[in-house]
């Protein structure tokens, strides 16, 4: 089969999905704990430390602002943690992929459990944010629930980004670069810590063409209550790197793979 070829998909992801569900379980504790811990720091710190020096954004305090971006920002970090460094370590250090591979489930199939499972962490990190958001008080808006299947949105869309950087990289510091020149710039640049509208136009030009903005941007109005204008347009894109990301990194892998 030539290497740019479609995926030709199968249900035989699920028993891969649960492999990984089952080994995670054992970690359950302290995985959530690495996760959720990071983003709500950011969020209590700037929020009401920063917060206190600043006036309303937007019409909401600023850790209410602040909010709707950490939980897009732990949801894109939670899937990208996922898919490069356990995904590699999957395939590379721990050779499970190859293991797997010897079973009548192609390479298509693989990839894609890596995808789905690396959005089902990043589920449970956007859930355990949102929690965090309800405790606080921060909104009442039952349209705050949208933000469940956003974060899994989300996860498949830095996922699936982040497995091509995985197909890519020969060893675990190759990720460095991609955490320092691709999420970092991402994670200011999207409207996480203020309004894309105060950067310079060229930058918001930028800001526009990259999925974190997209995401921001349908979370931040859900969480005043409100429904996010150009939702399809948002869904879109994000649905559209989900999908060009599967297929370029499929795509490296079988290349990698049949060297």
């Amino acid at each position: 089969m030539s290497h740019y070829a479609l995926p030709v998909l199968s249900m035989r992801f699920l028993p891969i999905w649960r492999r990984h569900w089952l080994v995670w379980r054992k970690v359950a504790a302290p995985s959530i704990l690495g996760h959720l811990a990071d983003p709500v720091i950011y969020m209590l710190g700037l929020g009401y430390g920063l917060g206190s020096l600043l006036p309303e954004i937007g019409g909401v305090s600023y850790i209410t602002f602040l909010a709707a971006g950490t939980l897009c920002y732990s949801s894109m970090n939670s899937a990208s943690f996922e898919a490069l460094y356990s995904g590699f370590a999957r395939m590379h250090e721990q050779r499970t992929w190859e293991a797997i591979l010897n079973t009548p489930v192609t390479l298509d199939d693989v990839v894609l459990s890596e995808i789905l499972w690396a959005a089902t962490k990043s589920l449970m990190s956007g859930v355990a944010v949102l929690l965090v958001i309800w405790l606080l008080g921060l909104t009442h808006s039952l349209l705050t629930l949208w933000m469940i299947p956003l974060a899994l949105l989300i996860g498949l869309t830095f996922a699936a980004i982040g497995l091509i950087i995985t197909a890519l990289a020969p060893a675990y510091d190759f990720f460095m670069y991609y955490f320092t020149l691709v999420i970092t710039p991402m994670m200011l640049l999207c409207g996480v810590f203020f309004p894309v509208t105060q950067l310079p136009e060229s930058m918001q030009v930028v800001a526009g063409m990259l999925p974190l903005t997209h995401a921001v941007e349908l979370a931040r109005p859900l969480m005043s209550g409100l429904v996010p204008p150009q939702t399809v347009l948002h869904i879109a894109v994000l649905l559209a790197y989900t999908l060009a990301g599967f297929y370029v990194s499929l795509v490296l892998f079988r290349h990698r793979l049949s060297r």
